[in-house]
């Protein structure tokens, strides 16, 4: 029993630090930057941006009148199906890195819900403004309407492409992320990369 139970140690600990890390990281933002500021970090190569992604990944919407809630609730089922599979994995006699690569995925997921189920409600709207916490007027959304707060942004490279491949304007790499975003990136690859073995 203190062996099984020991195996649950590492990917807790990776649960809760990820989760402690990323709401911060959310919550500061939220509460100190308007929509579309930022601030440079390293030079041009990382910066600080803050936006709101309303749907999936990289702005993506689901058109749909519902389509909001059903993503909300989609995320917390597949929270379930993670965690209740996360959990299992000690039986199945899986590594200490899959186990962690699954906490990274579950606690990024995780992260992100808690934006979507309950930033609407604590928060008053980013837009021309800093947002407050717990506001007078109450919060810019529903239970399950939140926004998810994003803010690193990593444009390494930005110029004019070769005419053979468009000469449009490019920027890599684009898209703003946050630290449940990478959670989640970094444990799928490392699945990927590292334990495709334990699945077949």
């Amino acid at each position: 029993m203190e062996k099984k139970s020991s195996s649950y140690s590492l990917p807790l600990i990776v649960i809760f630090a990820v989760l402690l890390i990323d709401q911060a990281s959310k919550i500061w933002v939220k509460t100190h930057m308007e929509i579309s500021e930022e601030f440079p970090v390293f030079g041009n190569w990382f910066i600080i941006h803050f936006t709101e992604n309303n749907g999936m990944a990289f702005g993506a919407e689901i058109p749909w009148e519902y389509g909001k809630l059903f993503l909300s609730l989609f995320r917390i089922f597949a929270v379930g199906v993670i965690g209740w599979y996360l959990f299992s994995l000690p039986k199945k006699g899986a590594s200490k890195g899959l186990m962690i690569s699954g906490a990274l995925v579950l606690a990024g997921a995780i992260g992100n819900i808690i934006d979507s189920a309950f930033y609407g409600l604590i928060f008053n709207d980013s837009y021309y403004q800093v947002a407050t916490f717990m506001p007078e007027g109450g919060g810019y959304a529903d239970f399950l309407y939140g926004k998810v707060v994003d803010m690193l942004y990593f444009p390494l490279w930005e110029g004019y492409l070769p005419e053979w491949l468009g000469g449009d304007y490019f920027i890599f790499f684009r898209p703003v992320f946050n630290i449940a975003d990478s959670a989640i990136s970094i444990g799928i690859v490392s699945i990927l990369l590292f334990h495709r073995k334990y699945f077949a």
